[in-house]
């Protein structure tokens, strides 16, 4: 115990004794966090990404921290090179049964090694196993479309260098790859026209009050037309039915296109354009060419080989809504960065997947 005096003395003189150790703890926070910032480096800090012309602000700014990190998926890639062939080599398909006839004029050893590397690429290990279903039937489908892209749509996948696709680009060691997508309009069954497919936040709108149509018409429909407004104030023609007439429906379609590009790429507005003329094609960047090309390629994707697989996939991989086959988008290769698995070459080990001709062993 206290002696009477000290007690009454304080008492009498009462000082607050928090104020201080809390001021001396924020600045000891302080000094320690910009301690932490000099040695380590500024968690914050940003690099920006010159798009256009210098001083227009057309820049794409990222944080360190995500642009020097390393796409997680990448981890679980796994490639062999190939065997070159000997001059004296068989055919896979005269020693193997039930070869796969798309890989049957492989050698055995690069025959084996092409059906592993899928098979952990896809996570599915009976794939080409002799029996006859619709995982094999699928998987042969999506050989020729891997061949087609590396094949016909090199100046898309290899508009950065030498990357190319294989099945890992989409499946990261998935049977059904992330970031597909199903039709899901009309979102509101209770009313027609343009209110029955806005205003619901939906994973097809990146939940905003956007159209949930925009993948459904602008990523399968080789004459669907990305518009916005028109220079014009008056323009002949009666929206909604004159189909070359821009409408505010248009123009948030399209805003809806545009927030799915950027989301699936990681990237803003000026990557493509040039924010003084949204609207002028001859003042774009280079990007805007590239994402041209690259929303054509999907449409083909879709329209050639993935839509018409809706009669041969179970009802379980079919869509819950309109039972209609997995589409693909920009996402399901790029997965939120610029290059899919940060520009990965995924043919160098793999030219059996690089051409529909017999493959060129290096």
């Amino acid at each position: 115990m206290l002696p009477k005096w000290f007690n009454d003395w304080n008492k009498a003189n009462p000082t607050n004794v928090f104020g201080p150790a809390i001021a001396i703890g924020i600045v000891g926070s302080a000094v320690f966090v910009a301690a932490l910032v000099v040695t380590w480096g500024n968690p914050l800090q940003t690099e920006s990404m010159q798009t256009g012309p210098r001083g227009t602000g057309m820049s794409v700014p990222e944080y360190n921290v995500s642009r020097l990190a390393e796409d997680p998926t990448i981890a679980g890639y796994s490639s062999s090179p190939p065997v070159v062939p000997g001059p004296d080599a068989v055919r896979a398909g005269d020693v193997i049964e039930n070869a796969e006839p798309l890989l049957a004029d492989l050698t055995p050893e690069n025959y084996e090694r092409v059906v592993n590397a899928m098979r952990t690429w896809v996570g599915i290990n009976v794939l080409f196993n002799g029996e006859e279903n619709y995982q094999t039937v699928v998987a042969r489908r999506m050989i020729q479309m891997t061949q087609n892209l590396n094949e016909n749509w090199a100046s898309h996948v290899n508009v950065n260098g030498n990357a190319g696709v294989n099945c890992y680009t989409c499946h990261r060691g998935e049977a059904v790859p992330s970031d597909i997508w199903f039709n899901v309009t009309p979102v509101n069954e209770n009313v027609g026209g343009w209110a029955a497919v806005q205003n619901r936040a939906t994973s097809m709108s990146s939940s905003t009050s956007l159209p949930s149509s925009a993948l459904e018409v602008y990523l399968t429909d080789y004459d669907s037309q990305v518009n916005v407004h028109d220079l014009e104030s008056r323009v002949a023609g009666v929206p909604g039915i004159d189909e070359d007439v821009a409408t505010i429906q248009k123009t948030e379609m399209t805003y809806s296109l545009m927030n799915y590009f950027s989301n699936s790429l990681g990237v803003n507005c000026v990557f493509c354009h040039n924010s003084r003329a949204f609207y002028d094609p001859a003042q774009v960047t280079p990007q805007w060419s590239t994402a041209l090309l690259g929303r054509q390629m999907v449409i083909e994707l879709n329209q050639e080989y993935l839509i018409p697989l809706g009669e041969v996939y179970p009802p379980e991989r079919l869509g819950p809504i309109f039972a209609d086959a997995p589409k693909v988008g920009c996402r399901t290769c790029h997965k939120g960065y610029q290059k899919p698995l940060q520009g990965m070459n995924m043919v160098a080990d793999w030219p059996e997947l690089a051409t529909t001709g017999a493959p060129v062993y290096e």
